[in-house]
Order: structure tokens, then C-alpha cells, then sequence
């Protein structure tokens, strides 16, 4: 069976007009651009997501976590002033009380005999002592 053209329509017709029994190639072709344009979209959007968490990522343990936590609040309740705010405490960097806390602590065992990191094994020690004291005493 041959298709002809209708009377009416033009005789030089655009490349993506097709028979009736011939594939759609323009619908392929967007089909495929949408497929990679959602992807792009949404591998850009998800960077861009994750931006505080990779920068806060070189930072300390708990100041990541809590970006980490405003990052998903941002997420799954689309309320951006967590993703902001996930953003600001990457930028400032925390200063780190833990270490010369540590150092002093390891001075303070130093000073008092007790090898450096078993401070609290020697006060557990020291209260066990006085616990058994006491029921001794009783």
C-alpha cells in the first residue's frame, strides 16, 4: 500500500514529518535529550545540595554532623533556611576546645603519677576503693 500525500499539504515537508508507517525520529530525539537533561539537572541540583556537607567534610567530626543533619532537614521538608544555615557553620570554622583540653588533662596526669590516657581508670579505681571502704566501715 502506497501512502500519498494529501493534496493539500506542501510539497516539500520538514525532515521530521513522517508516514504513517515509519517511526517517529523527532520524538526520539527529545526523548533521549529530556532523559539526559533530567539527569543533568538533577546530578547539578544534588551538588549543589551537598555543597555545605563537602565543605564542612575537612572540618571537625561533630560540626560535620550537624551540617550533615540541616542538610537533610533541608531535603525532605524543602525548607531552604536549613540548607543556609547548614552553609554558614561549613564556612566558620569551630575552634577545637578538645585538643588543649586534652593536653591539660595529660599534664594533670603527668603531675599526679598516672600514665597519660588512663586518668579515668585510676579515679574509677579510686572510687571503687572508697565504695569498699565505706561497706568495710558499715
Amino acid at each position: 500500500m502506497t501512502h500519498t500525500a494529501h493534496p493539500a499539504a506542501p510539497h516539500h515537508l520538514p525532515w521530521f514529518i513522517t508516514s504513517p508507517d515509519q517511526s517517529d525520529v523527532l520524538m526520539w530525539i527529545m526523548g533521549i535529550f529530556l532523559l539526559i537533561a533530567v539527569l543533568a539537572v538533577g546530578n547539578i541540583f544534588l551538588r549543589l545540595h551537598t555543597l555545605p556537607e563537602r565543605m564542612a567534610h575537612r572540618s571537625q567530626k561533630l560540626q560535620f554532623e550537624i551540617v550533615a543533619v540541616l542538610g537533610l532537614l533541608a531535603l525532605f521538608t524543602h525548607q531552604h533556611v536549613f540548607w543556609v544555615a547548614g552553609l554558614l557553620l561549613a564556612l566558620i570554622d569551630i575552634p577545637d576546645f578538645g585538643t588543649p583540653l586534652r593536653r591539660i588533662a595529660g599534664s594533670a596526669e603527668k603531675l599526679a603519677g598516672i600514665p597519660p590516657g588512663e586518668g579515668n581508670l585510676a579515679a574509677d579505681e579510686i572510687e571503687r576503693a572508697a565504695i569498699s571502704q565505706k561497706q568495710l566501715e558499715h
